[in-house]
């Protein structure tokens, strides 16, 4: 049985060790000072963390305000192996009760096309696409929004 925990505001040390390692494991890359500095400073932020049995964190959905209106769900992903059992689908309701309850209206977020199964995860959770741009690094981005 899986549980999912809420966090909300800078992590200890302990819980960035723990998200750090999940972005590694997921993403296959390590976090940049970007990354780091949004973690610890950004305003509203929330940590949604999916534990296993055993009490591992096996996913995460990370999300913060954008302006009053909008919260923006910045990171998430989910070990491949506990993949297509419904943990992202969890972790995303949890964090949007949770931005309704903080009275937030919208939830955006972006991707890139090679999140395929991200990117279906949206559009399938009610998610319309509203707009595109071309990041720093060359890479078209998908932005997506959701009325709560």
């Amino acid at each position: 049985m899986l549980r999912y925990i809420e966090h909300t505001g800078p992590p200890d040390e302990a819980m960035q060790e723990e998200v750090f390692h999940l972005y590694r494991t997921i993403f296959h890359s390590e976090p940049n000072e970007e990354a780091r500095e949004r973690l610890l400073y950004s305003r509203d932020l929330l940590i949604v963390l999916a534990l296993n049995e055993e009490d591992a964190a096996i996913g995460f959905k990370i999300g913060y305000r954008q302006d009053p209106d909008t919260f923006y769900s910045w990171l998430g992903g989910v070990l491949p192996e506990y993949r297509r059992q419904g943990v992202a689908t969890q972790l995303m309701q949890h964090q949007h009760n949770w931005a309704r309850e903080q009275g937030y209206r919208f939830i955006q977020t972006k991707t890139l096309n090679r999140w395929r199964e991200m990117l279906a995860l949206n559009l399938l959770h009610g998610f319309l696409i509203t707009g595109t741009y071309v990041g720093k690094d060359g890479r078209l981005r998908i932005i997506l929004e959701k009325e709560l």
